[in-house]
């Protein structure tokens, strides 16, 4: 991978030898500032030690680190993924900035661990009802007119503990399986302009390379439009957990269809019934019956800060939180002080973009009595954010998948805010 590439052998037009003994001066010389620096910073109050090894106390004074090959966040800087289980790990919401998420904090969820497939050994078959079948390299695939948009990719299991219970104690821990990306590739209705596609063909079967072998049938007027066979994220190729070197997405769309490691495309009359649309990815409803197909991921949101795990003090604090909806984009979003008896209408932050996280802010006071905190958002089509009880009425509390209800957070006197059922 590129992230494992080797430093040039030469650089400025100097000799490698030549930069090592620049290197190795400059390791002295910090070395040197940083012992006398420390010397200095243990005469100091611990409030300005040095929180790091090997951290100087005043960077003016010592010359900084040489240039990498690959870029690395300060270390001062903790935020993680935390796993949710072998299979999946959760970004964490509650410390990120605009819209767009590190390829390094993104969310994962596979079915059966992250294949290692060398790009150039990998092939995309398209076959089926199609004119030619065909196999094509991801040379071939990078030859196409390429597509870029930003756009959300959630799970559709996000926030599924939730169903029951106050499950997650941090905003990561119940909301941590979305995140947004700009998304490079080619458009699927391009290459299948290449095969010719039968008119009688409304299904789409999309297979992975995984060892999991992920399928899914997706109905192909509903997809046409907006799908893509993405190769990129974030400016650089698809990191391995994402699906590199092949995937497909289609914005809005819960993740599971979203094919990682993508290796085939196969056209049909009819869905497949794969085992991941029969006993799995279906929503169990209160009289027995169950939703199949049910794609779209609704109209959801959650306040970042404060949020549970966070403690506050009294004073001014911004409410902070994102919000998305696979229907489209966001159109309001409203927040309660008060455990839902009013609302507030919060800023939408710009951008503001179709199928794509929408960061809001509203300013507030807190005057250190229990408070309740929610958010609720609208989109476009005028889709609401339901309130939890009118969601379990209509779904039970039997389904997996697809959780939007409001989110509340309870602040209590202490300023500890913690995840409730309100």
């Amino acid at each position: 991978m590129h992230d494992q590439e080797d430093a040039p052998a030469e650089e400025g037009g100097r000799p490698a030898v030549e930069g090592e003994s620049l290197l190795d001066r400059r390791s002295l010389l910090a070395g040197t500032a940083g012992l006398v620096g420390a010397m200095l910073i243990g005469s100091m109050k611990p409030s300005a030690e040095a929180t790091t090894e090997g951290a100087s106390g005043d960077p003016t004074r010592v010359p900084g680190t040489a240039p990498t090959a690959y870029g690395q966040r300060s270390a001062f800087e903790k935020s993680v993924r935390v796993p949710r289980s072998w299979w999946s790990s959760l970004t964490p919401l509650q410390d990120s900035h605009g819209i767009l998420t590190p390829s390094s904090l993104h969310f994962e969820r596979h079915h059966n661990g992250v294949p290692t497939i060398q790009a150039a050994q990998h092939r995309l078959l398209i076959h089926g009802m199609v004119d030619q079948p065909w196999t094509f390299t991801m040379d071939d695939l990078k030859r196409f007119p390429s597509v870029s948009r930003l756009a959300f990719v959630e799970c559709s299991g996000n926030s599924a503990p939730e169903w029951h219970k106050p499950a997650g104690q941090t905003a990561q821990q119940t909301h941590g399986l979305t995140s947004t990306n700009e998304w490079t590739g080619v458009a699927l209705k391009t290459v299948l302009q290449e095969v010719g596609v039968h008119p009688d063909a409304s299904w789409m079967l999309a297979e992975g390379s995984d060892a999991a072998a992920m399928t899914r049938s997706l109905p192909l007027a509903s997809i046409l439009e907006e799908a893509m066979l993405c190769y990129a994220q974030n400016g650089e190729p698809l990191r391995p957990e994402q699906g590199y070197p092949l995937r497909l997405f289609i914005p809005g769309w819960e993740g599971n269809t979203c094919i990682k490691w993508l290796r085939r495309l196969k056209f049909g009359r009819a869905p497949f019934m794969t085992r991941e649309e029969t006993s799995q990815y279906t929503d169990l409803l209160p009289d027995g019956t169950a939703r199949q197909f049910t794609m779209v991921m609704d109209a959801k949101s959650v306040i970042t800060s404060p949020s549970g795990g966070q403690r506050i003090q009294p004073g001014f604090q911004e409410i902070r939180g994102l919000a998305w909806s696979g229907r489209g984009r966001i159109a309001l979003v409203e927040v309660s002080t008060d455990g839902g008896r009013s609302w507030q209408q919060a800023t939408l932050q710009e951008p503001i973009l179709p199928k794509c996280h929408t960061r809001f802010r509203l300013p507030w006071r807190w005057n250190g009595e229990d408070v309740i905190l929610q958010s609720r958002c609208l989109d476009d089509t005028g889709y609401r954010q339901p309130d939890r009880a009118t969601l379990v009425a209509i779904r039970g509390v039997n389904s997996v998948y697809h959780y939007n209800a409001i989110q509340s957070w309870h602040i209590a006197a202490d300023g500890q805010v913690s995840n409730v059922h309100a």
